[in-house]
């Protein structure tokens, strides 16, 4: 929902944030724009296949130069990707919030870096898409996983989200949380 009164792109700066994970890994977290294209390709490039499937929900080699431009030409309104950057510079996560024009609801999907995975970053992300979502004025945020993506269900569940098997394809679980209740 767009916040009245402001442009999305003048609003960016209020969606940065820094925060410390949980094993003390700084995070400097702000919203892509048309200069992270290729940090994005290189970012993927880094995980492991696994992360990859579980990330896109399916099996892939990576981020295209084409896909990494969908994610970073956005709308900032509708649709924003929130990226964690270290103390080095270095793109370690990236959470995409999304959700239907007039909608209630949206969608968020997390990748972190393989390496880092089990160091909080996922976490961070996570909690940095509720109250990103939850300030756009959406209801409930959703995420789609991989059944087997156990660590993912595990935090999504343990951070307030309800679990349920997809009745159209068991090889997903879909997973849901009131933003109301923080």
């Amino acid at each position: 929902m767009p916040v009245t009164g402001q442009s999305p792109m003048a609003l960016l700066p209020a969606w940065a944030a820094k925060t410390v994970t949980r094993d003390g890994l700084n995070l400097n977290i702000r919203p892509a724009c048309a200069e992270d294209e290729q940090k994005l390709v290189d970012f993927f490039k880094q995980l492991n296949p696994q992360d990859l499937r579980f990330r896109f929900l399916s099996a892939t080699n990576g981020a295209s130069p084409g896909l990494a431009h969908t994610l970073v030409d956005i709308d900032h309104t509708q649709t924003e990707n929130l990226l964690a950057f270290d103390d080095q510079n270095q793109l370690v996560a990236t959470t995409m919030v999304a959700a239907p024009q007039g909608g209630d609801d949206a969608e968020v999907a997390v990748a972190v870096r393989s390496d880092l995975k089990g160091h909080g970053v996922g976490w961070s992300m996570l909690d940095q898409a509720c109250d990103y979502a939850r300030s756009r004025g959406f209801k409930t945020l959703h995420s789609v996983q991989m059944s087997d993506d156990r660590a993912a269900i595990a935090l999504e569940e343990e951070m307030g989200f309800r679990a349920r098997p997809n009745p159209d394809d068991m090889s997903l679980t879909m997973l849901s949380k009131d933003l109301a209740a923080k």
